[in-house]
C-alpha cells in the first residue's frame, strides 16, 4: 500500500508479452516486431516472458505466466482475448501498442480492464520507456538516454521526433510515455505517478485534449507542486462564440482559458515545437524556479542588445550588477568593457574574463539567472571561453545559459557546452525564452499556493436570496435575467449599483427620473436584447422630465422597429454616473468546457471587443489572486496616478472581484455575467450596468451541500473547521492543512521521538524531505484530506511578556484509492499530547470526512509492534487482520 497503484504499470518486476508467434515475425503486425525488438535491444532488469494466445494449455498452467505488465501487440481482433488473459492470470497492469482501434473497441477493451482489475494504458499509443530498468516497451525507435526528464505525450508522432532530438542534445529521461486516443490510463494517471516518482525531476507534457477538468487539474496541481512542468498544448482556438450572449463569452477564447488553468496550477506553458525543446534544455539541466532578472554577458553589443530587446518583450528584467559588484569586477575586464546595462566584456574578452563576469554575476543579489553570448571573433578561441564556463557551472547556484553565435568555427565549444549540460541556444531570443520559461514557472508557483475558502472574510452575502432570484428566473423559462435581475443578483453579494427602477410608462420614467436626479439614463428592459445599445436601447445625459418622457417613447418605438420579436418590460431609470476621473472597467464570467467557470477582468465600454483586454483566472479567489488578475490587465497602468486624476481605488475592485468569486462558488446555475461599465476612481466603485446568464445547475451538482463539483479547482473546505477541548484543560482547532503550515509539519516531524517517526513513516528520517513536505501540505482537497490539529501556545520571554504561537500537534490523513470508494489512513500525534484523546479525535473526524465525499471504506497499514496504535483501531471499530504481503504489518479497516 505504500507504492503508487501504477507502479506495476511504469516499474513491472514481471513482464508478459503477447507479441504473435515469436519465431515467425512475418505473421506479426509492424507494432509487434517493433515492440520485440525493442524488448530484446537490452537486457530487461525483470523477467520478460512471451506467449501466443493461439498456443494450446489450461488457465492452471497459464497462472505459472503471472506478471506485473502484460505488453500486447497484436491485430484489433485478438487484442480483447489477450487482455481477458492477461487479467485471468493476474497481471495488474496492460499494454497495448497496436493501431487502428475504433472507438467501440476501445469502450470494450475498457469494461474487460475494469471487469479483470487491470490498470490499461492503451490502445493506439506508441507504448512507453523507461531507461533506468532497462525497459523500452514502445515502438518510438531505441531506448532514450538515462535522465532525470520525463516526456508525456499524446502524438505518437511528437514522441518519435522528440525522442529523436533529444539523442543528438545529450537529453536524457526517465520516462517517456505515449497516449493514444481511449486510453484508461490518462494524463491524469501518468501525471499522478510522475509526481511521487523519484527519478523524475521535471516533466514536459504535450497535450490535445482532456477529458475531466477537476482531475486533470488535481494531477498536475500535484505534479508542478513537486517539480516543474512544461505544457505544449496543441489545437488553439480561434478567440469567441458565435452563441455567446454577452461580452465576456464573445471575447473569451478557450485557449485563454487554458492558459489561466496552466499558471493556476503552477505549470508553465509553451507556444511552439521550438520552445518545448529549449525548456526541455533547460529542465534537463536540473534548473529550478528563480525570480525574473537575467544578466547578459557578452563579447558583441547588437547580440547583447537583441537579448535585452527580447527580455522587455518578455516582461523580464535585465540583472545588473551592484555599483560595488561592478567596481570589483571593472579591473579583471579588457579596457573597453562596459557594465552599464549589459556586461558588455568587448571584442577583446577572452576566457578569464567571462569567468571573472559570470562569477560576480553570480554572486550578486541583483541577478537570478545568468546568459552568456558568445559571436566568434578573429584570433580568439571559442571552445577555451566554453571550457570556462563549463567549469564554473559546477559552483554556480544560479541557472546558466549560452548562446554560441555562428555555425562552423564553433560546434566544437557547443559539444562542450553540451557535455557540461549547459542548456545552448543558436540565437540569443531563443534563450531569453528559455529563461522566461524558467522564471514563469517561479511566478506560476506562487498561484499555485493559494488555496481561497468559498467565502471571503468580507460581510456575509445573502445566499438564499440571490437563490430565489435565480429560482423565479429558471421558473418561467428563462435563462437571460433582465438588468433588474441581475443588479439584485450582485446587490445580495453587496456589491455597489446604481439604483435602478422599472418604469412601464414614460409619465413613469419621467417621475421617477425627478426623483433620482439629472441627469438621467435610461435603457430599454427586455430578456431578449443582450446588447441594448446596438438597437438604440440606452440614453445617456438626459437633464429633464420632458426629455425623458420624449426619449421613453422614441427608444420604444425605435427598439420595436429592429427587435419586433423582443419582449420589452419597459424601460429603466437611473441617475448619470459620471464621476470626474472615472475610469471604465470590465468584470465578466464565461463558463468553459471543460475547465467550468472563468472569472475575467480588463478595460470596459462599449468598445469593449475592439480594446480586447482581458486577464483571466479560475475560481475561487483571494486577495493575492485578484490583485495579480488586476495586474496582469492593460487597463491596470491606468489605475495609479493618470492625466492628472488621483489613483483609483484598486482595494475596492479587489473587494469585487472577492464578491463575484463567491457568486461563482455558491451559485453554480450562473453561466455568463457582464458587469460592464463599473466606474472606479478614488473614492470607490459602482456597477453602473450588469447582465447574467443562467441554467439549470448540471447533474449531481449543488451548492447547498458544499460539493463545488462545477469548480476545476476545490476551495479550501473550510466546513471542516472545529474548536475542542482538550481533556486537561485548554483547547484546539481540528481544521484542513494549508500549504503554509509547512514549518509547523516539520517542526512536528523533527520533533517525534525515533520509535513515532518510523511507527508514522517505517523511516528513520530525522525530518521531511522539501518535496515530501510540499506534497503533504499541498493537497487536492477532492481526492484526499488532511487535518491538523492546531493549539495555541503561550511562551514567555526574556522580558516576562507573553507571545502566542501556534502548533501542529497531530495530523489526520487519508488519500483515496484508485477504485474511487475507498480511502488509505495515516495518523501521527505529537509524542506530549500523547494519551489526551487527541488520536482518537482526529480519526473520528477524518472518517466523517471521507464519509461526507462518498467513500465506502477506510484501511491502512499498522507495524505489528505498535500495540497504542492497534488498542486505538480496535476501540474505533477497526476490523485487524494480518497483511499478507508483509508479517510486520497489520491491516486494519473500517467500513463508513
Amino acid at each position: 500500500m505504500d507504492k503508487h497503484f501504477l507502479t506495476p504499470l511504469f516499474a513491472p518486476q514481471s513482464i508478459l508479452v503477447f507479441a504473435g508467434p515469436v519465431d515467425d515475425p512475418e505473421a506479426q503486425t509492424p507494432q509487434a516486431r517493433a515492440v520485440v525488438a525493442s524488448l530484446k535491444a537490452q537486457t530487461f532488469s525483470g523477467s520478460l516472458r512471451f506467449l501466443d494466445i493461439h498456443s494450446s494449455g489450461t488457465l492452471a498452467e497459464l497462472a505459472q505466466a503471472r506478471s506485473d505488465l502484460a505488453i500486447i501487440a497484436l491485430p484489433p481482433k485478438d487484442v480483447a482475448a489477450a487482455l481477458e488473459i492477461a487479467g485471468r492470470v493476474a497481471c495488474r497492469a496492460a499494454l497495448i501498442i497496436s493501431s487502428g482501434i475504433t472507438a467501440e473497441q476501445a469502450a470494450e477493451l475498457k469494461k474487460i480492464a475494469r471487469r479483470e482489475g487491470v490498470h490499461l494504458l492503451g490502445p493506439n499509443g506508441l507504448g512507453l520507456q523507461r531507461p533506468q530498468l532497462q525497459l523500452n516497451a514502445s515502438a518510438a525507435g531505441p531506448l532514450a538516454q538515462r535522465g532525470s526528464l520525463a516526456l508525456v505525450s499524446q502524438s505518437g508522432a511528437l514522441t518519435s521526433s522528440m525522442l529523436d532530438w533529444a539523442a543528438n542534445n545529450a537529453v536524457g529521461f526517465s520516462s517517456v510515455v505515449s497516449l493514444g486516443p481511449h486510453t484508461v490510463v490518462d494524463i491524469a494517471h501518468v501525471l499522478d505517478f510522475l509526481a511521487n516518482d523519484a527519478q523524475t525531476q521535471s516533466i514536459v507534457v504535450y497535450l490535445e485534449g482532456i477529458s475531466s477538468a477537476r482531475r486533470f487539474m488535481s494531477a498536475l496541481r500535484m505534479a508542478a507542486n513537486a517539480k516543474p512542468v512544461v505544457v505544449l498544448k496543441a489545437g488553439r482556438k480561434p478567440a469567441g462564440n458565435e452563441a455567446a450572449q454577452t461580452h465576456s463569452g464573445t471575447i473569451v477564447g478557450s485557449d485563454d482559458v487554458f492558459d489561466s488553468a496552466l499558471r493556476r496550477a503552477g505549470a508553465v506553458r509553451v507556444r511552439s515545437f521550438v520552445e518545448l525543446f529549449s525548456a526541455a534544455k533547460c529542465l534537463a539541466s536540473r534548473y529550478r524556479p528563480v525570480g525574473k532578472r537575467l544578466a547578459i554577458v557578452t563579447n558583441g553589443g547588437g547580440p547583447g542588445v537583441l537579448a535585452a530587446d527580447w527580455i522587455n518583450e518578455l516582461q523580464l528584467a535585465l540583472g545588473k550588477l551592484s555599483a560595488e559588484s561592478a567596481a570589483q569586477l571593472k579591473p579583471l575586464l579588457p579596457e573597453l568593457a562596459s557594465l552599464t546595462d549589459l556586461l558588455d566584456l568587448s571584442e577583446d574578452a577572452g576566457p578569464e574574463h567571462y569567468r571573472a563576469a559570470i562569477q560576480a554575476a553570480s554572486r550578486d543579489r541583483g541577478v537570478d539567472g545568468v546568459l552568456a553570448i558568445y559571436s566568434p571573433k578573429a584570433g580568439n578561441d571559442a571552445s577555451a571561453v566554453a571550457t570556462a564556463l563549463a567549469d564554473e557551472k559546477k559552483t554556480m547556484g544560479k541557472p546558466l545559459l549560452s548562446c554560441w553565435m555562428g555555425d562552423t568555427t564553433v560546434n566544437a565549444a557547443r559539444s562542450i557546452l553540451k557535455e557540461a549540460e549547459i542548456p545552448s541556444f543558436r540565437t540569443p531570443e531563443a534563450a531569453v525564452g528559455a529563461f522566461g520559461n524558467i522564471a514563469s514557472f517561479y511566478q506560476n508557483q506562487l498561484l499555485l499556493q493559494q488555496t481561497p475558502p468559498p467565502l471571503s472574510t468580507l460581510a456575509k452575502p445573502d445566499i438564499e436570496g440571490a437563490r430565489l432570484v435565480i429560482e423565479s428566473v429558471l421558473a418561467e423559462r428563462r435563462k437571460v435575467l433582465t438588468e433588474m435581475e441581475s443588479k439584485t443578483l450582485l446587490s445580495a453579494f453587496h456589491i455597489p449599483v446604481t439604483q435602478t427602477i422599472l418604469a412601464r410608462s414614460a409619465n413613469e420614467a419621467m417621475m421617477i427620473a425627478t426623483q433620482l436626479g439629472f441627469p438621467a439614463v435610461l435603457k430599454i428592459d427586455s430578456p431578449d436584447i443582450s446588447h441594448k445599445s446596438d438597437v438604440g436601447g440606452v440614453a445617456l445625459n438626459i437633464m429633464n422630465a420632458t426629455g425623458v418622457r420624449d426619449t421613453y417613447n422614441d427608444m420604444v418605438q425605435t427598439v420595436k422597429k429592429l427587435r419586433p420579436d423582443a419582449r420589452i418590460n419597459g424601460v429603466t431609470v437611473q441617475s448619470m454616473v459620471r464621476p470626474r476621473h472615472g475610469r471604465e472597467i470590465y468584470i465578466g464570467l464565461v463558463t468553459d468546457d471543460p475547465f467550468g467557470p472563468v472569472i475575467a477582468f480588463g478595460a470596459g465600454g462599449t468598445m469593449i471587443e475592439l480594446i480586447n483586454d482581458r486577464a483571466m483566472e479560475l475560481p475561487p479567489l483571494n486577495q493575492f489572486l485578484a490583485r495579480r488578475l488586476i495586474e496582469r490587465s492593460r487597463v491596470a497602468e491606468t489605475l495609479g496616478e493618470w492625466r492628472g486624476s488621483q489613483p483609483a481605488n484598486v482595494d475596492m475592485l479587489e473587494q469585487i472581484l472577492l464578491r463575484i468569486s463567491e457568486m461563482v462558488c455558491e451559485l453554480p446555475q450562473l453561466r455568463e455575467m457582464d458587469i460592464n461599465p463599473i466606474i472606479v476612481d478614488e473614492h470607490g466603485a459602482v456597477a453602473v450596468d450588469a447582465r447574467i446568464v443562467i441554467d439549470h445547475a448540471t447533474q449531481g451538482v449543488s451548492s447547498r451541500i458544499h460539493n463545488y463539483n462545477h469548480l476545476s479547482i476545490l476551495p479550501y473546505p473550510a466546513q471542516y473547521e472545529q474548536l475542542w477541548p482538550m481533556r486537561d484543560g485548554g483547547e484546539y482547532t481540528v481544521r484542513p492543512i494549508q500549504p503554509d503550515d509547512a514549518q509547523m509539519l516539520q517542526t512536528l516531524v523533527q520533533g517525534l521521538s525515533k520509535e513515532s517517526r518510523y511507527f508514522r513513516f517505517v523511516s528513520s528520517m530525522h525530518e521531511l524531505p522539501p518535496a515530501m513536505l510540499a506534497r503533504f501540505t499541498l493537497i487536492d482537497y477532492d481526492r484526499e484530506m488532511a487535518l491538523v490539529a492546531v493549539h495555541k501556545e503561550r511562551v514567555a520571554n526574556g522580558e516576562g511578556d507573553f507571545t502566542e504561537t501556534e502548533r501542529i500537534i497531530g495530523v489526520s490523513r487519508y488519500v483515496t484509492n484508485p477504485d474511487q470508494s475507498s480511502c488509505e489512513f495515516s495518523l501521527v500525534v505529537a509524542d506530549d499530547y500523547s494519551g489526551k484523546g487527541l488520536g482518537s479525535r482526529l480519526m473520528q473526524s477524518i472518517m466523517d470526512v471521507a464519509r461526507d465525499k462518498g467513500l465506502s471504506e477506510i484501511d491502512g497499514l499498522v507495524l505489528v509492534h505498535n500495540p497504542g496504535m492497534l488498542r486505538l483501531m480496535r476501540n474505533l471499530g477497526f476490523t485487524v487482520k494480518t497483511y499478507a504481503e508483509d508479517p510486520d504489518f497489520k491491516l486494519v479497516s473500517h467500513k463508513l
